[in-house]
């Protein structure tokens, strides 16, 4: 991924620039997802996200750190549509959505993040989904490390409890 920031910082290569894009397309749309709720919002984070990265380039000085740098760009535009809806998301406040190249197991895991706060989720997908350490989603989200693992560590807790109280609804319900 690294020749290929190269070549579209310093070559204007634009070909290089789609693949990054493709490349990260999933982990831009996980992220987005665990904050906005509504698609709309997702796939205006997406575009704008896009577009400040093919603008910005030519400043991340670190090509190795590219998918950190975008992924934060996605935070930042996310954090700006819930600025400017007004609202914070509740919680299940999922709207109604074409199930497209997603499975059922995705769809159901995303509804039970939903159900959780915004501050412990954010980091579930970072760190399980994204694949981030500690460190690197402490550098994220601008916070201490050791609030990222104590967040972990609730967040992995209200997961199991989310999916504890479904798996119950299931089987009583």
């Amino acid at each position: 991924m690294e020749h290929l920031v190269k070549k579209a910082q310093h070559e204007n290569d634009a070909e290089s620039f789609i693949q990054l894009m493709e490349l990260n397309r999933q982990s831009m749309l996980k992220v987005a997802r665990s904050y906005l709720t509504s698609e709309q919002d997702v796939a205006d984070a997406m575009q704008d996200t896009i577009l400040t990265c093919y603008e910005k380039l030519h400043t991340l000085q670190q090509p190795q750190y590219f998918k950190t740098w975008l992924i934060r760009i996605v935070i930042n535009r996310c954090k700006d549509i819930l600025r400017q809806n007004h609202r914070e998301e509740l919680p299940g406040e999922l709207e109604a959505q074409a199930v497209t190249d997603e499975s059922f197991a995705d769809v159901e895991f995303r509804e039970l993040l939903q159900q959780i706060d915004e501050k412990y989720r954010t980091i579930l997908v970072l760190y399980y989904v994204e694949g981030f350490n500690t460190k690197e989603i402490a550098g994220l989200l601008d916070m201490n490390e050791h609030t990222v693992k104590s967040r972990l560590v609730r967040a992995r807790k209200k997961f199991a409890m989310q999916l504890e109280m479904k798996e119950a609804g299931a089987i009583y319900g």
